[in-house]
């Protein structure tokens, strides 16, 4: 197994370099909705996308949000994405992860499953709409979100 795995991992440190893998950060702000609920949300993430070649990559995110209402908490999160890039300046991708639970008095954490685009402005700047499903437990509608997002790329 080691004469496989060790000189995969060699071919792609020596690849790496070449590729334009990238950290990112970014404030986001966007809506909430579960079952006639709705209010607004905002929040943040870090990030960091690797190039699995010219045209997909994959990446890794976390992140804090707010649901804007008495009772909430800030929910972290954990995502995983995955995509391919639309020209020079575009990512279409989906994600997956898990969030933390949502408000002070309920156990609602839950998985989550959702797509975006990321488009570049310039050499850091990027802007996102990002759409996710939460998957919740214990006889509990499922949420929606859609949010926007601006940050910058290292």
């Amino acid at each position: 197994m080691r004469k496989v795995l060790l000189p995969l991992l060699a071919s792609l440190a020596v690849a790496s370099p070449a590729l334009a893998n990238e950290a990112r950060v970014e404030a986001r702000g966007g809506v909430f909705w579960a079952d006639g609920y709705t209010q607004d949300s905002y929040g943040v993430a870090a990030g960091y996308d690797f190039d699995l070649s010219e045209t997909v990559f994959a990446g890794a995110e976390i992140s804090a949000d707010k649901i804007a209402d008495t009772g909430t908490k800030v929910a972290f999160g954990l995502t995983g994405r995955a995509g391919v890039k639309t020209g020079d300046a575009g990512k279409l991708y989906v994600a997956s992860g898990y969030t933390t639970e949502t408000c002070t008095n309920c156990d609602n954490e839950s998985v989550h499953l959702g797509a975006g685009y990321e488009h570049k402005f310039g050499k850091n700047l990027y802007g996102k709409v990002e759409y996710r499903h939460f998957f919740l437990d214990q006889n509990r509608p499922d949420g929606n979100a859609v949010v926007a997002g601006l940050g910058v790329k290292f």
